[in-house]
């Protein structure tokens, strides 16, 4: 499917983009809260809501500074609570490699595995799952009697786009 929403309208295959309308992002974190009986704050509500916002992703200390005015002062460590909260919940994703973080408007499986799709010319960052990575990652994880918490493989390269824009320049 196409994944509606990356600027570049790249197709790629079932991977989905990472950005989504901001209202459909807290229409979910809404329900997720209401579902577990978990206080969706005022500070959690601006912390995703400024990560749907942001291209491109933005760390803890951009959201710190984004949602920090004169006579507020939003201290990184409250931010990074609030993110902790939202990856809890599958609302957020970090990319790791960027130190930045994500909205997710989908659900994911029990123990499904999320592999990003980062490029590294235009910094579009889709993600996707992957069964073929899962059941190797999985059998891997049993050989070495290691338990994940959770898992989440980042791929960096050329997405489509780009590498078509380069053949056509080249």
């Amino acid at each position: 499917m196409p994944s509606a929403g990356h600027r570049h309208g790249h197709d790629h295959g079932h991977a989905h983009s990472c950005r989504a309308e901001p209202a459909v992002i807290l229409t979910r974190a809404e329900e997720l809260c209401r579902e577990r009986g978990v206080q969706f704050t005022a500070l959690r509500r601006e912390v995703l809501e400024a990560v749907a916002a942001s291209e491109p992703p933005p760390g803890a200390y951009d959201i710190a500074e984004r949602l920090s005015r004169p006579g507020r002062r939003v201290a990184p460590v409250s931010v990074y609570r609030a993110l902790d909260f939202l990856m809890e919940l599958g609302l957020v994703h970090r990319i790791a490699s960027r130190n930045a973080f994500v909205p997710c408007a989908h659900a994911h499986g029990i123990g499904e595995n999320v592999v990003f799709l980062i490029c590294r010319t235009c910094g579009g960052i889709d993600e996707t799952t992957s069964p073929e990575v899962e059941s190797g990652l999985g059998k891997t994880l049993k050989r070495a009697g290691f338990t994940p918490a959770h898992s989440i493989l980042e791929v960096e390269g050329d997405c489509g786009a780009c590498r078509d824009k380069a053949r056509g320049a080249g």
